[in-house]
């Protein structure tokens, strides 16, 4: 039909929403070969069909499918018959390499894939839908297995090492002299402030069954002289004090209030004039635009009781209630904010 300009529009066809649809297709591909090595094992050069099937263990009948899969989804090339990692994936899904971010890749394939399965029975009953669900506890669970928690800390840097990059170079860090992460995992976050801004010292607060695990990325970083781990657990136990106060992925774990109490106690942890930076995916205030955001909380449903993803305006009103003077929204990178609160 004509629009108001006369101007004819095609007509609606489904090829969105069958695209949408069958989206885990090419997602499940590429976390397949994120496990299988694809990547890592052709970080060295070029390979051909066979050998690189060879090298992977895959069987003869889907290999060449699954390859030029990748080819198609623009995670491989093929020049010559010989295959080899597009630039973004060279870098960033290459385990060898220290940019690399697939840990929240491996923990989507081997955790959430499955999981998000029961989507429909997490909205109708508004309970978990992983560990939990048979009497466990998601962090209870991923903290008593070392192997796991590794997985999972390295994980937590995939996703927020952007953010952590972004944070390092918009927060005004020339204006304060300590920082310390709550929730710092692995210490993706001090580790990029400490290496942008020298005159800092700082560290990682997290259960004390990481400590060996930051204290080892921390070290491969040469940083060890200026972080250092305060192992604890931020409900109850005291928060360490510094000038600045970080918790990146950490508030959508809990329930509202939950979130109100980690806020008031960072407010008290601070001296007057410190800040705390919140950073999430923050929903959009509107919740039109911030998709991942979105689909963040509903990560929360299934994973945790009761947490859930919040707009910038909520997370403002909040920090204002547990005292703070000032709140403000800045954006980082993808779907992630910061938001800066100050004492």
């Amino acid at each position: 039909m004509p629009d108001a300009q006369g101007n004819r529009n095609p007509p609606p066809n489904p090829e969105r929403l069958l695209q949408l649809g069958m989206a885990f297709w090419a997602s499940k591909a590429l976390l397949s070969a994120v496990e299988l090595g694809v990547f890592s094992q052709l970080a060295d050069g070029p390979m051909q069909a066979e050998q690189l099937a060879q090298a992977l263990e895959l069987h003869p009948r889907g290999a060449a499918d699954f390859l030029d899969t990748l080819v198609a989804l623009n995670l491989l090339t093929r020049e010559d018959g010989r295959y080899a990692n597009a630039p973004d994936v060279d870098i960033f899904l290459d385990r060898n390499k220290p940019s690399y971010v697939g840990g929240l890749l491996e923990m989507a394939n081997s955790r959430l894939y499955p999981f998000w399965g029961a989507l429909t029975e997490a909205l109708r009953t508004g309970l978990p839908q992983n560990e939990s669900k048979h009497g466990g506890n998601l962090f209870e669970t991923l903290y008593s297995d070392p192997a796991r928690l590794r997985v999972f800390l390295h994980a937590m840097s995939g996703v927020s090492m952007g953010a952590a990059q972004a944070i390092a170079r918009q927060f005004p860090w020339n204006e304060y002299g300590t920082f310390v992460d709550l929730g710092a995992a692995q210490g993706a976050l001090p580790v990029q402030v400490a290496r942008a801004h020298p005159h800092l010292t700082g560290g990682g607060f997290d259960l004390p069954v990481v400590a060996p695990i930051f204290d080892d990325y921390i070290a491969a970083n040469g940083l060890q002289d200026r972080l250092r781990f305060y192992p604890g657990d931020f409900f109850a136990d005291p928060i360490p004090s510094a000038d600045v106060l970080v918790m990146g992925h950490i508030l959508h774990d809990w329930n509202l209030e939950q979130k109100r109490a980690l806020l008031a106690k960072c407010h008290a942890a601070l001296p007057p004039g410190g800040c705390l930076i919140v950073y999430d995916a923050i929903i959009d205030d509107d919740r039109r635009h911030n998709a991942f955001g979105l689909l963040m909380s509903l990560n929360m449903l299934i994973e945790t009781p009761g947490g859930f993803d919040y707009t910038g305006a909520q997370c403002c009103a909040w920090m204002k209630e547990a005292g703070f003077a000032t709140a403000r929204v800045e954006p980082l990178v993808g779907p992630d904010s910061m938001v800066i609160a100050t004492k």
